[in-house]
Formats: C-alpha cells, sequence, structure tokens
C-alpha cells in the first residue's frame, strides 16, 4: 500500500510516501481464523480421543500454539513499513526497524533505476555509489506506480533546487 502526503504549498515542494505491506485480513478477522483453526482443531482431537486416541488432545493442544505464534509472526511481519521524502533539498528513504535513515542524499545527485529482477522490477534510489532499494514488499503494479511518482516527485525537487539557486545564489 502506498501512502503519500504533501504538505501545503507554503512549507515548499515536500512529498513524503509511505510504503505498508498489503494485509488481507484486519486484526479481528486474523483473530477470528485462529479462532476457527482451534476449533476445528478440538473438535478433530475430542473424536479422535472417543476413538481411541489418548495423545491427540495434547498435540492439538500444541498444534494450535504453534499456529497462534505463527499467525502472530504473520501479523508481526506485516507492521513494517518504508517512509520517502523528498524535497528541495533531501531525499530521506527511512525503515521502520532502523533508527538511522537508510538513504539521504540531495536530490539532485539522485538517480532512479528500475531494474528487472526474475521478472519483477525493483525500484532503487542511487546516488554517490550508494543504492536503496524502496517498495521490496509491495506487488509488482505498486511498485511501477511507485517507480512513476518517485520520478515526478525527483523531478520537481531538482526543479525546484535549481529554481531556489538562481534567486538565492547559492548552488545547491
Amino acid at each position: 500500500m502506498i501512502e503519500q502526503f504533501t504538505p501545503p504549498p507554503r512549507r515548499g515542494p515536500e512529498t513524503r510516501w509511505v510504503l505498508r505491506p498489503d494485509r488481507a485480513l484486519t486484526g479481528v478477522q486474523m483473530f477470528g481464523l485462529f479462532a476457527a483453526l482451534a476449533v476445528a482443531m478440538g473438535v478433530v482431537a475430542i473424536y479422535s480421543y472417543t476413538q481411541g486416541n489418548a495423545f491427540a488432545p495434547a498435540f492439538a493442544v500444541l498444534h494450535t500454539v504453534l499456529i497462534g505464534v505463527l499467525l502472530r509472526l504473520a501479523w508481526r511481519a506485516g507492521d513494517r513499513y518504508e517512509v520517502v521524502e523528498i524535497s528541495g533539498h533531501r531525499v530521506q528513504v527511512s525503515r521502520s526497524r532502523d533508527p538511522e535513515p537508510a538513504f539521504t542524499a540531495h536530490p539532485g545527485w539522485v538517480r532512479l533505476d528500475v531494474e528487472d529482477f526474475r521478472g519483477d522490477a525493483r525500484v532503487l534510489l542511487a546516488s554517490a555509489g550508494r543504492r536503496v532499494e524502496v517498495g521490496a514488499f509491495l506487488v509488482a503494479a505498486e511498485r511501477r506506480r511507485l517507480a512513476q511518482q518517485l520520478r515526478e516527485g525527483l523531478m520537481t525537487a531538482a526543479a525546484s533546487g535549481r529554481h531556489g539557486s538562481e534567486t538565492t545564489g547559492v548552488n545547491p
């Protein structure tokens, strides 16, 4: 999922994209899935116990705990995000799990690359020998759309940087 935020014009040409992986289920739906699986495992375990399988309830409990832990891990994996900020003086990529920005550069020096990797597009920002991939967890169509939005944002930022340097006499 791509969320784009543009501040009011008086603050300058700054745009921010927040990239998050798509989630197929809400928290309530995920809990409902877990409850349905737990009930189904319990019913099968009780039936197996009545048929003479004394170990079925113990394995059902272990299996339920394992499924709960794995569903929780899958849910937590969806909490990650990336923030791409482009302004007239800076391009910055931050990730949810890193306290420091993964990438920072002046927009005039940033190159946007879209590479084909095993039939999928990879969106890369590069500057001064450093490259960082953005939106790796997005689906292919969203990555293409992100590449187009970033290209437009970089062109706008580079143009505002040139116009700002012409009026102030400062080179970016």
